[in-house]
């Protein structure tokens, strides 16, 4: 491999003028594509394991949700046409003569993601899972089973990883915006605060905003004047959240394209969007650490679906991240650290044609004395990569 260790020559992006950060949250369309492609891709791989005992190929990284529509009211509306979710995709649907429930598995994984995460939905009544999944092709099966004669698995794609370390204060308080705004003491405290959360994130010079799209669900709102209150309440909540990353000088925004009717504010009545004001796709929302960072090193790549054993799409990067996290964390004199790596098709995922590390020195701190330990880290995470898939069934890496 071609393993690179240099010196940012470039500002970091919490220094510049401006910094743009997003997050789509967990009841964003996008994001629930992205939740459901990879929810689907666990269950796979469980089932796979279970039966046969191991994980075989499959690429379930395409889907598209289609808004349904409804009615919502002061008090409590209606839906009136449900959601339509396509997953679509890849996978081994036959083995050893003993045929993969795939599309059982698709619609059981589904409704049961949608139970657990938006409570106000009914994955019933309200949506519809079509499962659009067909066998893999032949030689990607051949590809991915010749890992059990190597030494290491080989790549299902010719692909490319890219991550960060750390967050800056912007990306902090973006992420922990919504983060707290969709856990379980907020919505005890506001059940009115839905599911479907945006978070814009600016920074220009020493001053930060926030724009704050956010789902009201109309049964826990009286009239236009309890909306009022209640998103003035929600601006403090957000505050709250925000403020340990970016200090007091902010500026809070909730729901900006607000009318004076009850038809012209984000009113829903599950708390989503995606009942009648959105569509979604996969790979359209967070990149796998949560965030959108177009100041830093980004994949297009959608990571959510694709086997978590072979395919570097969605190992690459997420180890690019944990390489990154781990030089700032673990070697003195990094204050950040960047990690890009490529891979080719068929060559094994532990041995990716390149690896470039940029890091950002501390002051006063040399890069010779500490470059074999950078790159040291860096062999050592690619050489456990083949013990990823074991952390993505479990749900401790989220890719979305």
């Amino acid at each position: 491999m071609d393993l690179s260790v240099t010196t940012m020559a470039f500002p970091a992006p919490s220094s510049l003028p401006f910094e743009i950060v997003e997050r789509k949250g967990r009841g964003h369309p996008d994001t629930i594509c992205d939740a459901l492609a990879e929810n689907l891709s666990v269950a796979l791989s469980r089932f796979y394991l279970d039966r046969f005992g191991r994980i075989l190929h499959h690429n379930v990284d395409k889907g598209l949700l289609w808004g349904g529509a409804a009615a919502p009211r002061f008090g409590g509306g209606a839906i009136l046409k449900p959601i339509e979710i396509f997953l679509a995709g890849r996978a081994t649907t036959e083995y050893r003569g003993v045929r993969v429930p795939v599309e059982e598995i698709a619609v059981e994984s589904a409704r049961a993601w949608i139970k657990k995460h938006l409570p106000r939905l009914d994955p019933e009544r309200h949506v519809r899972i079509h499962a659009l999944i067909r066998p893999s092709s032949p030689d990607l099966v051949d590809l991915f089973m010749r890992q059990s004669a190597a030494r290491a698995a080989p790549a299902n794609d010719t692909s490319f990883g890219a991550g960060f370390a750390p967050l800056d204060a912007l990306e902090q308080a973006v992420l922990q915006v919504e983060h707290g705004l969709n856990s379980d003491a907020v919505k005890h405290a506001s059940p009115e605060v839905g599911e479907d959360i945006k978070v814009m994130g600016a920074r220009r010079g020493a001053e930060f905003s926030l724009t704050v799209a956010c789902a009201f669900i109309d049964r826990y709102v009286a009239d236009l004047a309890a909306y009022r209150a209640k998103k003035e309440r929600l601006r403090q909540t957000v505050l709250e959240f925000a403020r340990p990353a970016c200090g007091p000088v902010m500026q809070i925004e909730i729901n900006t394209a607000d009318g004076d009717s009850e038809n012209s504010i984000y009113l829903t009545v599950t708390g989503t969007s995606a009942e009648a004001g959105d569509d979604g796709e996969v790979g359209r929302g967070n990149r796998v650490n949560g965030l959108i960072t177009p100041y830093r090193p980004m994949s297009l790549e959608a990571a959510a679906g694709k086997n978590p054993v072979t395919h570097v799409g969605k190992l690459y990067n997420v180890l690019a991240h944990r390489i990154a996290g781990a030089l700032v964390a673990d070697v003195d004199g990094v204050a950040e650290a960047y990690c890009t790596l490529l891979c080719q098709i068929g060559r094994p995922i532990d041995e990716p044609r390149i690896v470039d590390l940029k890091v950002r020195l501390a002051d006063g701190a040399a890069l010779q004395p500490i470059e074999a330990r950078i790159a040291q880290i860096a062999r050592s995470h690619l050489a456990a990569i083949g013990e990823l898939w074991r952390e993505l069934l479990a749900g401790t890496l989220p890719v979305c």
